[in-house]
């Protein structure tokens, strides 16, 4: 007896594309408050599904006019994680050419040189990694330039009452691609009043990409690091080094 092969792939391409669809949606709103709700929501399709299959009518009725009312609720509690994984998505790079290790070791050693210049001397500056997010948009708020990364052209465009020390800049791969460019504040609540409107940009920009944003105050020279909407303040310099390749090899890294 022969089989229809379209009742054998058909639902695995649907569970396929469904599982899919929800595993974006769970990197999309990772380490965002949407989390526990988003489990709470899957809880409650299982137990939508229970009452079905044994007939429990008065709560199968009660769980559809839920879902109904949280479909809403959703849309309106949760706007700026909707914005910010729907920004997420349309930045996504499909080819994003890695460096070879050594131009990764050659821009870590620069950049950690102008940082720690950077903690010293208490010049305020922030910085930002491109991942696998392009930062296109943010670029072109600012002025661009097309450099090797340079702990010298980073303590040149830094240094204060310089044109371009305003801002945050930009790195894609090895190149410094732009400078002065405006990042989005965080609209975080309960952070410290004490964070300055570098380390908010520093936040908003991991938030809504999944940049490496590296922040020095200009105050007391301490040095942060700001990673999918987290700021892990005041690392030492040598924690910054390895953390940089920890993340950067991971990705980047073409062994020849």
């Amino acid at each position: 007896m022969m089989v229809n092969i379209n009742l054998i792939w058909r639902p695995i391409l649907e569970i396929a594309i469904l599982w899919f669809i929800f595993y974006r949606m769970l990197l999309f709103f990772e380490g965002s408050r949407a989390v526990p709700v988003l489990r709470g929501i899957v809880i409650l399709i299982v137990a939508f599904f229970i009452s079905q299959r044994l007939g429990l009518v008065t709560i199968d009725w009660i769980l559809a006019k839920l879902f109904a009312f949280w479909l809403i609720a959703i849309i309106v509690i949760f706007q700026p994680e909707l914005r910010q994984g729907l920004a997420r998505l349309g930045q996504q790079q499909l080819f994003h050419p890695p460096l070879k290790e050594e131009e990764l070791e050659e821009m870590i050693r620069e950049l950690i040189k102008a940082i720690r210049r950077f903690s010293y001397e208490n010049v305020g500056a922030i910085i930002a990694l491109e991942r696998k997010n392009s930062l296109k948009t943010f670029v072109e708020s600012g002025v661009r330039l097309d450099s090797l990364i340079n702990a010298e052209i980073l303590n040149t465009i830094f240094s204060p009452g310089t044109p371009l020390h305003d801002g945050g800049v930009i790195i894609s791969g090895s190149r410094i691609v732009a400078s002065s460019c405006l990042f989005p504040l965080t609209q975080q609540s309960g952070l410290s009043p004490t964070l300055g409107t570098r380390h908010r940009a520093a936040i908003g920009l991991s938030e809504e990409t999944d940049a490496i944003v590296i922040v020095v105050s200009e105050e007391k020279g301490t040095v942060s690091l700001a990673i999918g909407g987290h700021l892990a303040a005041n690392i030492d310099i040598e924690k910054l080094d390895d953390q940089l390749k920890e993340l950067l090899y991971k990705e980047r890294v073409v062994n020849e």
